[in-house]
């Protein structure tokens, strides 16, 4: 399970939760503009934008989880078990496995609208990296440095793009009902409510933010969906890059998952192994982990994005305190 979104305040800012039970050795990836992309269905890509991400890599390719190239426009792979349905293979549409997914659109798109128009004939085809690395199901969020987002689904039905208005993404059921579930929620608000129960009768504020009060806050992926959806729409901006990446974390921290509260088999808890954040102007790749929740960074540093080898940063994973 996982939470992505995109944040404006200032600059744009685009990450995720990471949400699952075991690691994968992820590390922070530059892959450079002539890193050779080669596809298993397509022609090979030898020059393109240069990606930032999260990724593990294997046999020398970057097994991107999320990630963002140097023109703003960032890309995250959510579990979606269930309704995900990849095709066999189709003579007549361009067939890109899913894990090459995320390189083939960053690679090649500065924006949304770039974006979409290269999934229009795109078939998402059942073939998984190797034995040992088969495929997971995935939805997708694409979002670019002007705040516009899509969702990216390919079930049963075909591949299917929408519009996101609220820059948000977590798991299952299939987006559109996602946002209509949003609607049993209209009225939360950060402000007090007003007594329309009973409106003669002198009710008792017993707490702060009873505004708040049926905002839903488990793990699953619907309560996250609108608990991560209502945070956003409310969070402040601030003055400057350090006031607005303290912010997004905060945004993401909100609805990640602690060890010990979800159980997916016996004496087996998903937690919130990492989570992230790109700058989509600076191209600034942010981060935290489970184990070391102070912020980290790495510049994007423009003098090696024209190099074709990997370039990868190790998380920093050790708890730094600050003593006085």
């Amino acid at each position: 399970m996982c939470t992505s979104i995109i944040y404006t305040a200032g600059d744009s800012y685009f990450g995720r939760n990471l949400d699952f039970e075991i690691s994968f050795g992820q590390k922070v990836v530059v892959t450079p503009r002539d890193y050779e992309f080669r596809f298993r269905k397509m022609k090979s890509v030898g020059h393109h934008y240069a990606i930032t991400g999260m990724a593990t890599v294997q046999d020398g390719y970057p097994l991107y989880f999320d990630g963002a190239n140097e023109m703003g426009l960032g890309m995250a792979g959510l579990n979606f078990n269930g309704p995900c349905y990849y095709f066999p293979e189709d003579p007549g549409k361009d067939n890109v496995t899913p894990f090459e997914f995320i390189p083939y659109i960053l690679g090649q798109c500065k924006n949304v609208a770039e974006a979409k128009k290269l999934v229009k004939n795109l078939n998402l085809v059942n073939i998984k990296f190797s034995d040992k690395f088969p495929l997971s199901p995935l939805h997708w969020l694409i979002a670019d440095k002007s705040g516009a987002s899509i969702v990216v689904e390919s079930t049963k039905k075909g591949l299917n793009v929408y519009d996101n208005p609220v820059g948000v993404l977590t798991n299952n059921p299939e987006f559109p009902q996602q946002l209509e579930n949003l609607s049993n929620y209209q009225s939360i608000s950060p402000a007090e409510p007003q007594n329309t129960l009973a409106p003669g009768v002198n009710l008792t504020m017993y707490s702060r933010g009873l505004g708040t009060h049926m905002l839903p806050g488990g793990m699953d992926s619907e309560s996250r969906f609108v608990k991560e959806t209502f945070t956003k729409a409310h969070a402040p901006k601030g003055k400057d890059e350090l006031e607005n990446v303290t912010n997004y974390f905060h945004l993401l921290h909100a609805v990640e998952q602690q060890k010990g509260l979800d159980e997916v088999a016996p004496d087996t808890f998903e937690y919130t192994i990492y989570s992230d954040g790109v700058d989509l102007t600076t191209g600034t790749f942010y981060y935290t982990t489970y184990e070391n929740n102070q912020i980290n960074a790495i510049k994007l540093d423009q003098s090696r994005l024209d190099g074709s080898d990997l370039l990868t940063y190790p998380l920093q994973t050790k708890q730094v305190i600050n003593f006085n």
